[in-house]
């Protein structure tokens, strides 16, 4: 059975920083790509940013770009994203998902993930 556990979450102020962590157990880990994605209160669940099974890609929303940086480390089975320049519309629910293949690309499809987290809470005060 697969688990991921979402932490780091919490409350920042605009401007600020976090920096999320994915642990992993229970699977290849090293063989899947990885995506982050956000629920805001109302809105549907969107991609934040992805990472390829062996680090080489990274994919980006482009609300995100030049803030957001995603990153693994295989040895640890943990994904991170560093989140600068923090802004009251990133306030939502994080969540990190394994992709559905192994050693496939990054896709921005919710479809393409067959094993979720239980979530962090961000919240950016303005």
């Amino acid at each position: 059975q697969v688990q991921l556990v979402e932490s780091g979450g919490g409350l920042v102020q605009a401007g600020g920083s976090l920096r999320l962590s994915c642990a992993a157990a229970g699977s290849i880990f090293s063989s899947y790509a990885i995506g982050w994605f956000r629920q805001a209160p109302g809105r549907e669940r969107e991609f934040v940013a992805g990472i390829s099974w062996n680090g080489a890609g990274t994919v980006y929303a482009d609300s995100v770009k030049g803030r957001f940086t995603i990153s693994r480390d295989n040895s640890k089975s943990t994904v991170y994203l560093q989140m600068n320049s923090l802004k009251p519309e990133d306030t939502a629910v994080y969540y990190c998902a394994r992709s559905r293949g192994a050693r496939v690309a990054v896709s921005l499809r919710t479809s393409e993930y067959t094993y979720w987290g239980q979530g962090t809470q961000v919240t950016v005060s303005s």
